[in-house]
């Protein structure tokens, strides 16, 4: 008893929390993702290695291998961590993690097997420029630009003992003309532009930095040589990647923007189905393309990508269009027959089935999360409050109460500032559209109902959207659905119409008698009434007999449902 130390109960309960909070560090740390991470590092690290000691392998070095062995893993470290800081969800997602390790590898042991071979130092160049437009395509231009770095680095060391440091410069040029010159491919043209301007960009580095190495005048020829082929490979590259451009989109799941603008053509078949089938949710996609592409370029995001994904959110209304407001046509809806629980049913399924049209119609991923998302875990209030009216109207004990969780979309919620901004102008453009008298303050008061009811309801927790975002992109939604909306300058009438109606006495007794010819009695009785009262269409083509005027009503409106 004297050796034992006591403690209070509280140190006690701060030492088990400290415990368990270190235990789940350790946790964290040690999950699936990041071990196969690691691991992935480690087999990059191996081949590396074994690319830049290649030519140790004939006569065993052990000597040299070691501070290459050294190299790599200081470099590839560095890659790993700036991986880590910056584009994160690589780690999360292998398929990218080995694509982006196997394109080091392969363009690594071009590089190798071009220098040990051909003798030619500009195929490090050329799988530099390569490197340095695939990741821009793929990811971010700041992204693109740190890796491309951490490329040459690679290259300068797999391109040795044959290298020096104007080859790294030169690689480096080219790396950031490509980067900071291909923002988006919009056009066929955009990659064979930026390989021309690097080419003579590379052309000017790599001719200057030999001439201040070396600037004998018999060594002109050799010089202007050595720069017109780094500057050759560069141009040649860009043809290249034009060509396997579909194949990089696929290898990296990514749609460019001239890919986006494929897709937004009226003449896919998804759309031309949607035209066809569902003419008013065809519409009502258009109108929030528009919208959603106004209000993310006004926060710096993808414009086109909004509008391309609105035109492709609602396709799952394919199937079942009639039970959408938007193509009723003036026919009475469907639900009415329907209960709540099934209408819900049939409401959230338009989400499934346009997840599996787009798998069937090969649609990029990068547009299927406008399909997953644009309605997020909102809850479908309407037919909520019609089940607990129904619910409360029969008042009985057995059935239980139906639940929020019941009515709600089963998401996922918008994991992009793209994805919300569709969400956002979906349900904005659907709502000013019921509007009786749209106006630009009813308008921004519901935009902002609107877009504070999806906040408060935690539907944009997973897109890193800030509060002034929000507020610009509520300025241009409310912008762009009152200039849509806006009111119009009511025609001036003829001199016909402006002319006052005679009272139909007059009219007869002006009008020449012919006793010769009977008259119908609908003629008679159009004749007794007056002009100013308005005649009905509908009661023209389909007399009402004067016993049950309110049965042959009734079935006139029935009839377009049965």
């Amino acid at each position: 008893m004297w050796f034992v130390k006591k403690t209070s109960p509280r140190r006690s309960q701060v030492r088990r929390k400290k415990a368990s909070e270190r235990l789940a560090q350790i946790s964290r740390f040690a999950s699936t993702d990041r071990l196969i991470s690691i691991l992935l590092t480690a087999i990059f690290i191996v081949f590396f290695v074994f690319i830049i000691s290649f030519e140790l392998m004939r006569p065993v070095n052990y000597f040299d291998l070691v501070p290459r062995t050294i190299i790599a893993v200081l470099i590839s470290l560095g890659a790993a961590f700036y991986i880590h800081r910056y584009q994160k969800q690589i780690i999360k997602n292998h398929t990218r993690t080995l694509a982006l390790a196997g394109m080091f590898i392969l363009l690594l042991a071009a590089t190798k097997f071009g220098v040990l071979f051909a003798n030619q130092t500009s195929w490090a160049t050329g799988t530099a420029v390569t490197a340095a437009i695939i990741l821009t395509i793929a990811y971010d231009q700041r992204f693109a630009i740190g890796m491309s770095m951490f490329y040459c680095f690679f290259a300068y060391f797999a391109a040795s003992p044959y290298s020096n440091i104007n080859l790294f410069l030169t690689m480096a040029a080219g790396t950031f003309t490509c980067c900071l010159a291909l923002r988006e491919i919009r056009t066929r043209m955009k990659l064979l532009e930026v390989s021309i301007l690097a080419a003579a960009v590379v052309f000017i580095m790599a001719a200057s930095l030999d001439f201040f190495s070396e600037s004998r005048p018999e060594k002109l020829s050799r010089i202007f040589s050595n720069a017109g082929n780094h500057a050759g490979v560069t141009l040649i590259i860009g043809v290249l990647i034009q060509g396997l451009l579909p194949l990089i989109e696929k290898i990296f799941r990514i749609a460019t923007s001239m890919t986006l603008l494929d897709y937004s053509d009226a003449s896919q078949p998804l759309l031309k189905r949607l035209a066809m089938e569902a003419p008013g949710t065809f519409s009502h996609s258009l109108m929030v393309g528009t919208i959603a592409e106004a209000a993310a370029e006004t926060i710096g995001c993808n414009g086109l990508l909004c509008r391309v994904g609105a035109y492709y959110h609602d396709i799952g209304k394919i199937n079942k269009p009639s039970y959408f407001t938007e193509n009723e046509m003036g026919f009475t809806s469907r639900h009415k027959e329907l209960s709540p629980a099934m209408s819900q049913l049939i409401i959230v399924g338009h989400v499934k089935d346009g997840i599996e049209m787009a798998r069937e119609y090969s649609l990029p991923v990068v547009l299927r999360q406008f399909i997953e998302t644009h309605h997020g875990t909102t809850l479908i209030e309407y037919f909520y409050n019609e089940a607990k009216k129904k619910y409360e109207a029969k008042d009985s004990e057995d059935s239980a109460a139906p639940s929020e969780g019941e009515f709600r979309y089963t998401g996922p919620k918008p994991r992009t500032k793209e994805a919300a901004i569709v969400m956002l102008s979906d349900v904005a453009e659907g709502t000013v559209r019921s509007l009786g008298e749209p106006t630009p303050t009813k308008i921004e008061a519901t935009v902002h109902n609107m877009a504070m009811k999806r906040l408060q309801d935690g539907q944009f927790d997973e897109c890193d959207m800030s509060l002034r975002e929000l507020s610009l992109i509520e300025t241009s939604i409310a912008k762009s659905l009152a200039a849509h909306y806006h009111g119009r300058v009511a025609y001036p009438k003829s001199a016909s119409e402006l002319k006052p109606a005679r009272p139909a006495k007059e009219q007869q007794n002006n009008k020449p008698a012919n006793n010769n010819k009977t008259q119908d009695p609908e003629e008679l009785q159009q004749q007794t009434q007056p002009e100013d009262k308005p005649v009905n269409e509908d009661e023209e083509q389909t007399p009402e007999p004067p016993e049950q005027p309110e049965q042959e009503t009734n079935g006139s409106t029935d009839s377009p449902q049965s």
